[in-house]
């Protein structure tokens, strides 16, 4: 086949191609704000939570961002974040890993007070994204009831964008969402004994 025909095809099929795309698109028009969850065992629930942060930011945004359990970690993104203050409200509410502070009692009340501070912000007109860290793991221990957050959620104004991070995210908050992605683990360094490293996980 001459270079001539690969190419007319290429263009034929991309054609049918742009055409069926521009045909979808067309019908696409709502918008409003969304019910967002990272979940699954693989990396980048966080990672990919944080670039809809800097993305909001570059757009001018307001974006909130609590975090429920990793809030006893100096972390590259909270130094960031805190760059931008005028836009990004970065609260880090968590004491650790729940195996870190072997206290339930400590757990629950800080996962109350970053809830509380978690709802300031989705009341905040101003908000245009709110993020919930790791909000998932403070609902499998259940140190936040499912059904009083979800009412929070659920009732949110029209424009506001929410994100929830998290593995093993309640089933009800899965039903409630608009938008769901299960991060899967392929293969990890962790299991070949490579430690946790700046720029990569924190």
């Amino acid at each position: 086949m001459s270079d001539d025909s690969t190419n007319s095809d290429h263009k034929a099929k991309k054609a049918k191609i742009k055409a069926a795309r521009d045909k979808m698109m067309a019908g696409k028009t709502d918008e409003r704000g969304l019910l967002i969850v990272h979940t699954g065992k693989g990396k980048g629930k966080s990672s990919s939570a944080f670039g809809m942060v800097l993305r909001c930011v570059g757009h001018g945004m307001p974006v909130g961002v609590v975090q429920f359990i990793k809030g006893a970690w100096d972390t590259a993104e909270r130094r960031v974040f805190e760059s931008f203050s005028e836009l990004v409200t970065f609260r880090a509410m968590g004491e650790g890993f729940t195996w870190e502070t072997q206290d339930r009692e400590r757990d629950v009340a800080a996962a109350e007070k970053a809830w509380e501070m978690a709802k300031e912000m989705i009341a905040d007109p101003a908000m245009r994204m709110v993020v919930l860290d790791e909000l998932n793991i403070a609902l499998r221990y259940e140190y936040l009831a499912i059904d009083d957050v979800l009412a929070v959620l659920k009732s949110r104004r029209p424009d506001l964008h929410i994100v929830v991070t998290g593995r093993n995210a309640h089933e009800d908050l899965i039903e409630a969402a608009d938008l769901v992605t299960e991060m899967t683990l392929v293969k990890h360094p962790f299991r070949d004994g490579v430690k946790a490293q700046p720029g990569v996980e924190y």
